[in-house]
Order: structure tokens, then C-alpha cells, then sequence
């Protein structure tokens, strides 16, 4: 009998046995059926991406878990939170959540929590949602872009955030005021404005500031858990470690590209780096970059679409996603954040937000989720390089330093230097809500 079934050697050597994380220490004693000399090579943490956009079913087209899947293993990450737009039918309900769970257990390569949907007309549905297992629900507070999700109105999030306190879930808001989004868009439209400076003038830090305030005294009145996904800049991220010192239970996330990317590189690239919140200016990104300890969660709000709906002579009418789950390690890494900092925002700190205890860290007793960074190796994104549907993404070209060589999910390989499993490994993952 083995005492594991693999034995990984390095600094701390890790010992895996029935998927979990047995024994970690130094020159472990027992025999393997496997073992792997990782000496050179950094171990860290599966990645947790709290917050990407698979778009199955219903625009599979757009990318899907079996793309979208081998891409994020082959960036590191081995657990991943669908967002429940931009699917058809968004996961609103428990119907649409059996398809979306269905869906991704016949095709994820990857672990996979989902998330439920807050809309307007759907308080009734929550309870189902909650019982399904979803990680949280997510509101948009200005207009999503997808016609079949709509955004809520104050009264509406406020009634959704009480039902959510009393049902244990967390909610995550897109917080962009509607009111002045809308406005602002509608007078550039009317002026015949369609350049990408433009689009960023429609989109001001103060519509985030404002939506940011607007859920943080929702929160505080309604006792309910909130997240704030995709902060931009510096000042959102203030507003919440503030409410936080003051005892409400608020997070935030931000984005590589928000650390790495500003709105000169948006008007530089086009429309493959257009977002929402979009990019911001270069004094924005220090400041963001400057309150990383204060921010819970780094997701890459991988947003994919086919190409045809990037390519639109007037820039409001670009699709606003940037595809981006396959780099959010080592983009992180080539930015020199501190690698302490880079587990803590991509693992620790989410499995212990979203409550998913059996991931979060290298430690006995967890889920055998592990990268294998070669952290001296460069490597220039390229079109060919990329494992999504659709070969596009605003980091082509760039150069980054820090290449995950292999990828493991509860101790079995699932890729190496560009190549997969051959057959889907990802399991559902829920929250622990006791």
C-alpha cells in the first residue's frame, strides 16, 4: 500500500492521498504511486476565480465550459464562479440553474460554484436558488447589456437584500449608477459621439462612487452580506474599507486589468479592452493599486463574445467584456504584486468569503488544488496561445513573466504546457452556509 498517491516534492514537500492534502513538511517519508520533482518550480495555490462569464447554455457561441475551462486551467485556476448572465436563460431560478449545472458538469475541467441572479420579479425564486447551492446573487445596479437580465432599481435591491440576510446568501452588486450612466450615454449618443474617449467620459468614477455608497447603506440597513465586484479605482475601494471599519459586512473585488491596463491602453487597443467599469486613468490605477490590502478578492471577470460584436464603428455599441481568465495569475505575478498578496486575493481570502472550505490554501486537510510556476520563464501572449472560442484578448502581444507549467485539480493533473485532461474533471461547489 501506498501512503500517497502523490508526492510532490520542493521546499515543503506535499503529500496527497483521496484528492485532499495529507502531509506537508520536509523531506516526507513513504512511499507514493507517484511522485514529482518540483524543485524548481514555485507552488501556489488553484486559483479561485470568483467571477467569470461561460455563457452556457444559450451562447455557448460566446465561449462555454469547455473552453472557457481549459483556458482558466491553463492560467492556474482550478475553481471558477459563473456569473448567471451572460447565459440563455440567465440563472434566475431553479430551472435555469439545473441547466447551467448540467451543462457545466458535462464539460468543466475545472471546479465550479455558480452564481444565482437578482432581478427585478424574482424575491420568490431566491429561497430555490439558496437551496440549489448558488455562491451568492448578483445585481446590476445600471444596464447590463443583456436584455433578458435587467438591473434594480434602489427599492428593488434593497427588498432583494433583505430576502437575501434572511436566506444566509451573499449579494454582489455592479455598482454603476444607472441614473447617471444612462444620462450621460444618452447625451454623448444624441451628439453624435462614438469614439472610445467618449465612452469613457459616459462612465465617470462618480457613477461608481455613487452605485458603491447606494449598496453599502442598503447593506447596512437590510444586515445583508455584499460584495462589490470589478472596483476600479482607488476611492471605491476607500468607501468599502470605510463601511467595513464602521462593522458592515462589505468586500470588494477588482481585476487584473484594472491593475495593469489604463484608459490610454483602452484608446490605444480598442474595443478588445473595453469594459465596464471601464479602464481609468494612470493616477486612478496607483491609488488601486496603493489599497490592495483592502481589497478581498482579484477575479478576472472573464467576459468573452464572438468577434463580429467587437467590430462597431461607434464605440458604445461594442460588446464590453474583456477576455482575460487564462492570465489573472501570471498577469499578477508580472505586475510584482507580493506572491503572499497574490494568494491571498486569489484563494485564501475567496475561499473564506464565498465559505468553501475545503479550498483556500496549501494546507492539510484541502482540496490537492495546485499550480506549478516556473516563476524565471517569459512568456508573449499570442492569438495561437490562447484557449478560449473566440483567439482574442487585450494582453496579445504582451510579454509576461511567471509560465504555470502544470495544473492540478484535487491531485490529478489536468494541464500541462498547453495541454488537458482528456476528460472534463470539474465538480459543483457550494457554499457552506451553516
Amino acid at each position: 500500500m501506498s501512503d500517497f498517491d502523490l508526492l510532490v516534492r520542493s521546499e515543503q514537500d506535499i503529500g496527497i492521498a483521496d484528492e485532499k492534502i495529507v502531509a506537508i513538511g520536509t523531506n516526507l517519508k513513504g512511499a507514493a504511486r507517484e511522485e514529482i520533482d518540483a524543485t524548481r518550480m514555485s507552488i501556489f495555490p488553484g486559483v479561485i476565480d470568483a467571477h467569470v462569464h461561460f455563457n452556457e447554455p444559450g451562447r455557448t457561441d460566446w465561449e462555454g465550459f469547455a473552453t472557457g475551462s481549459r483556458a482558466a486551467a491553463a492560467g492556474g485556476t482550478t475553481t471558477v464562479f459563473e456569473m448567471p448572465l451572460n447565459a440563455h436563460p440567465p440563472t434566475t431560478n431553479r430551472e435555469s440553474f439545473d441547466l447551467k449545472r448540467a451543462a457545466a458538469e458535462a464539460s468543466s475541467l475545472v471546479d465550479f460554484g455558480l452564481w444565482g441572479g437578482l432581478v427585478p420579479g424574482n424575491l420568490d425564486e431566491l429561497e430555490a436558488l439558496r437551496d440549489c447551492g448558488v455562491v451568492g446573487l448578483k445585481a446590476f445596479m445600471c444596464n447590463s447589456g443583456i436584455g433578458d437580465f435587467p438591473f434594480v432599481d434602489e427599492a428593488t435591491l434593497s427588498a432583494g437584500m433583505k430576502r437575501a440576510s434572511a436566506l444566509g446568501l451573499l449579494v454582489a452588486v455592479h455598482a454603476e449608477s444607472e441614473e447617471m450612466t444612462s444620462a450621460l450615454t444618452g447625451a454623448a449618443r444624441a451628439a453624435g459621439k462614438k469614439e472610445a474617449r467618449d465612452f469613457l467620459e459616459s462612465r465617470p468614477v462618480a457613477a461608481e462612487l455613487e452605485a458603491i455608497r447606494i449598496a453599502i447603506d442598503l447593506a447596512a440597513e437590510t444586515g445583508c452580506r455584499l460584495h462589490i465586484v470589478h472596483v476600479s479605482c482607488g476611492s471605491g475601494v476607500a468607501l468599502v474599507a470605510d463601511a467595513r471599519a464602521r462593522g458592515i459586512d462589505v468586500t470588494c473585488e477588482t481585476c487584473p486589468h484594472y491593475l495593469v491596463l489604463n484608459e490610454q491602453d483602452m484608446e490605444k487597443l480598442g474595443a478588445v479592452a473595453k469594459c465596464a467599469p471601464p479602464l481609468r486613468a494612470s493616477d486612478e490605477q496607483r491609488q488601486l493599486r496603493e489599497r490592495l490590502p483592502d481589497i478581498t478578492t482579484i477575479g478576472s471577470d472573464h467576459s468573452p463574445s464572438p468577434p463580429e460584436m467587437k467590430q462597431r464603428d461607434n464605440f458604445f455599441d461594442v460588446w464590453g467584456g474583456i477576455s482575460g481568465c487564462q492570465h489573472l495569475l501570471p498577469l499578477l505575478l508580472d505586475a510584482e504584486i507580493p506572491q503572499d498578496e497574490i494568494r491571498r486575493l486569489t484563494n485564501g481570502d475567496v475561499a473564506s468569503r464565498f465559505r468553501v472550505p475545503a479550498k483556500g490554501a496549501l494546507a492539510v486537510g484541502k482540496d490537492a488544488d495546485f499550480a506549478l510556476v516556473d516563476l524565471t520563464a517569459e512568456e508573449v501572449v499570442r492569438p495561437e496561445s490562447l484557449h478560449y472560442r473566440h483567439q482574442q484578448s487585450p494582453y496579445v502581444g504582451r510579454s509576461l513573466r511567471g509560465r504555470v507549467r502544470r495544473t492540478f485539480l484535487r491531485g490529478q493533473m489536468i494541464h500541462e504546457d498547453g495541454k488537458f485532461a482528456a476528460r472534463p474533471m470539474g465538480r459543483f461547489v457550494r457554499p457552506d452556509l451553516s
